[in-house]
């Protein structure tokens, strides 16, 4: 982002946050069983919907990416398993460097790889000021931090046509009122998968009399 004054140009980073959801917004656990079954019996949810249109929106969100911000849960998973992949995702991942929002001691295996400190939103800015676009990929209690200080500038949706009734979800105790701006017009895959992608927008939602 950037902004023009009358002593130069203010350059700032671009926060992107990346998450797959339900129709009921559930977002918990979509690529598998394992990721959080934590009394949540439908892990892995995100697998039969899949289609190269989603992959190929998916490949095109970290274009231009140049940081990781993860919660620890999804670094944990993400730390066993990409290492040992050679394709094009794992080359990125592996060679980006990390960011960790976690309140314990997690074991930084993983290239590449910073636990932020116990001010997590002062952190998260001064990755902001470092970084070009800094990506947060699943992450959901991280994700409800960044809704609440509104400190992300765009947020990707993929909304997939199913409903759970039960999870976590995108905005589970994080949201604040706010503006967002459509980005592009939504997208939809052959499975139904529909893309949304949007900006936070200045300022909080008015309100209206419809009948006036």
């Amino acid at each position: 982002m950037s902004f023009g004054g009358g002593v130069g140009l203010i350059t700032m980073g671009h926060i992107q946050i990346e998450l797959f959801a339900t129709l009921d917004l559930v977002a918990q656990a979509p690529g598998g069983p394992d990721e959080d079954p934590d009394g949540f019996a439908f892990g892995g949810w995100q697998a039969p919907l899949v289609d190269d249109v989603t992959g190929a929106q998916i490949a095109a969100a970290y274009q231009g990416v140049d940081a990781l911000l993860l919660g620890r849960r999804t670094y944990d998973i993400f730390a066993a398993y990409w290492p040992h992949q050679d394709d094009a995702f794992g080359t990125l991942f592996n060679r980006l460097p990390k960011y960790v929002a976690s309140r314990g001691t997690p074991e930084l295996s993983w290239a590449g790889s910073t636990q932020l400190g116990p001010d997590l939103v002062g952190a998260v800015r001064e990755i902001r000021d470092r970084h070009d676009r800094v990506c947060v990929v699943g992450s959901l209690n991280l994700v409800q931090t960044l809704l609440r200080e509104k400190l992300f500038d765009r947020l990707d949706l993929w909304v997939h046509p199913i409903v759970l009734g039960a999870g976590k979800k995108v905005f589970d105790g994080g949201a604040v009122p706010a503006n967002l701006t459509l980005l592009q017009p939504p997208a939809a895959s052959p499975k139904g998968t529909v893309h949304l992608r949007y900006a936070l927008a200045d300022g909080i939602p008015e309100t209206g009399d419809m009948s006036a």
